[in-house]
């Protein structure tokens, strides 16, 4: 949904004047935007919507690196389903294996959603493998889970591993830290106007300079074509000359 919005987004970017980036926020989301776009020198305003919520705009100029450093922090958050959406009752009866699924979906949901609450977590996605019960006198196996995590680029979340690994087994029956197994990865930094300006000008000192070599091969080139012509013109006028002059040497029989 959220791709979607920014695709629109981008695609009304050349209408000109200002662009709804994002609809139906609702405060503290729209606030963390507004904070993210503003630390990127971004203007954004704030307009009312529909039940309470509200819409961000932006310069048509804005769009495409309003949306590079929205992903780049993660914004606007991904609305989760709780415990409460996933159980809703709907009058049906469900069979135990749809209740299983329902309960792991929620649970990895849930989880992840608290992992997301540390600072300097951008997303983070928990998987839960619960075997089913053995019915024979085989053991069943014993259950794990993963965990990724995106981060923001330049935060060190390595020592909070061991928390999230916790957190994770003592919400998950008959799981233990050691089956649990985080990645972390870290965000791509956004470029700030600064740093585009300045890798704009460097490229194109490079290019003046590519251009000033080959016009200087291009002077070289044309000079020595130039010098060649001249040597062979005269050193045939010389010959020419020589030859004349023994023809007049010889006198007739």
């Amino acid at each position: 949904m959220r791709g979607a919005v920014l695709l629109a987004a981008l695609v009304l970017a050349g209408c000109g004047g200002n662009v709804e980036l994002l609809s139906n926020m609702n405060e503290r989301e729209a606030n963390e935007v507004i904070a993210a776009l503003s630390e990127a020198d971004i203007d954004v305003q704030k307009l009312p919507g529909k039940d309470g919520m509200v819409n961000l705009t932006v310069d048509q100029s804005s769009v495409a690196r309003s949306i590079t450093v929205l992903s780049a922090t993660g914004l606007p958050h991904e609305r989760r389903a709780t415990m409460g959406d996933v159980f809703r009752k709907e009058g049906l009866i469900s069979s135990p294996l749809e209740e299983r699924a329902r309960y792991l979906w929620a649970l990895s949901q849930e989880l992840s959603e608290t992992i997301s609450q540390i600072d300097g977590v951008l997303r983070a996605r928990v998987h839960v493998v619960l075997p089913e019960r053995s019915t024979g006198g085989e053991p069943s196996l014993p259950s794990s889970a993963g965990v990724f995590v995106k981060h923001r680029n330049g935060v060190n979340l390595e020592e909070s591993v061991p928390q999230i690994k916790r957190l994770v087994a003592s919400s998950i029956p008959g799981l233990s830290a050691e089956k649990v197994s985080v990645v972390l990865v870290p965000a791509t930094a956004p470029v700030s106007p600064q740093q585009q300006a300045k890798t704009a000008k460097a490229a194109g000192s490079r290019w003046l300079v590519v251009a000033y070599v080959l016009t200087a091969l291009s002077v070289l080139c044309v000079a020595g074509y130039a010098g060649w012509r001249m040597y062979g013109q005269r050193r045939f006028g010389a010959k020419k000359a020589d030859a004349d002059g023994d023809d007049a040497m010889v006198e007739p029989t």
